[in-house]
């Protein structure tokens, strides 16, 4: 009885003795998740256009989150340096295809995933040569002030975030269905032969879509860095979006975005109101646990496409 009124019966009193504190949580949860999300949405945007998982993502964002602030401390200003780390990304995608990619072309998945594993260390290891190991401070002019709505204390940086996060889903959810090249990132994710025999050139989609995760790598590198400072542990924010990433689904952009908010407001729930009975810190598990769960009964996550195959 004990352990049933631990678990079940205090979490939900709690809950219901402090409306106000239940909303508090909840909508840091909600903002925390919007920034697992802008990872996973590069993870997202490589696997649906190409059929590969990109381990070297978290990389990605710690070495766009570097290029701008190394470049800041040069003396160059913001806008410009946003600039200059755009069309850095969008180099490094031109690399990508031509160094890795292409020689891969009709390859097993698991012979690209290896290759991606190389790429994660290659960037750190470039990114620490050119920029520096030390951390980092990124101000970019984000606010960070905090404001209280209704008793509830919310923090202007998180909503902007969430806003930057929200136009990001629209204008790529908008390029993959509505436009020509989006169809076409389809077409080659389903076959490469197919695509090449049509006319689709494989190289030139995969140049497009390597440079626009790049660019999402460094929206979400600005946030995190600004958030927590540019430090080598970026990189590994890449393994808490994989549980987001098995509950949206590998191929859905929403999905990204639906994900990151159940995973965010689920880990601070857990954290709170669960954490005591298990001695704490359950926040760094409990998405991973959760993501189990998921495997178990809906293995292709709530918007992943159910794929069927005929023997």
């Amino acid at each position: 009885m004990d352990l049933m009124n631990i678990l079940f019966i205090a979490p939900f009193l709690d809950m219901a003795d402090a409306p106000v504190f239940l909303a508090e949580v909840v909508i840091s949860g909600v903002l925390t998740g919007v920034m697992y999300s802008l990872v996973a949405l590069g993870f997202v945007l490589i696997f649906k256009a190409s059929g590969v998982f990109n381990f070297a993502q978290g990389a990605m964002v710690l070495f766009a989150a570097l290029t701008l602030v190394g470049l800041m401390e040069r003396g160059v200003p913001v806008w410009l340096a946003l600039i200059g780390t755009a069309a850095v990304m969008v180099a490094l995608a031109f690399v990508i295809e031509r160094v890795m990619l292409r020689p891969l072309i009709n390859q097993e998945g698991i012979i690209l995933f290896m290759a991606t594993i190389g790429l994660d260390f290659l960037l750190q290891g470039v990114g620490q040569i050119a920029w520096g190991s030390n951390v980092k401070v990124l101000n970019v002019g984000i606010p960070n002030k905090s404001f209280e709505v209704g008793g509830i204390l919310l923090n202007e940086f998180d909503l902007f975030a969430a806003l930057i996060a929200a136009v990001l889903v629209g204008v790529l959810a908008v390029f993959f269905q509505k436009t020509a090249i989006g169809r076409a990132l389809r077409a080659v994710a389903d076959d490469h032969q197919a695509a090449l025999a049509v006319g689709i050139p494989l190289t030139t989609i995969w140049v497009i879509v390597w440079s626009v995760a790049g660019i999402v790598a460094l929206v979400a590198g600005i946030m995190w860095g600004a958030k927590s400072g540019v430090q080598f542990s970026l990189s590994l924010i890449a393994l808490k979006s994989l549980p987001v990433l098995i509950l949206g689904g590998f191929t859905s952009i929403p999905g990204a975005i639906i994900g990151g908010l159940i995973i965010g407001v689920g880990e601070k729930i857990a954290e709170i109101y669960w954490g005591p009975a298990f001695g704490g810190a359950i926040e760094g598990w409990f998405a991973y646990m959760l993501a189990l769960v998921f495997l178990l009964f809906r293995p292709q996550g709530l918007f992943g496409e159910r794929i069927i195959e005929r023997v």
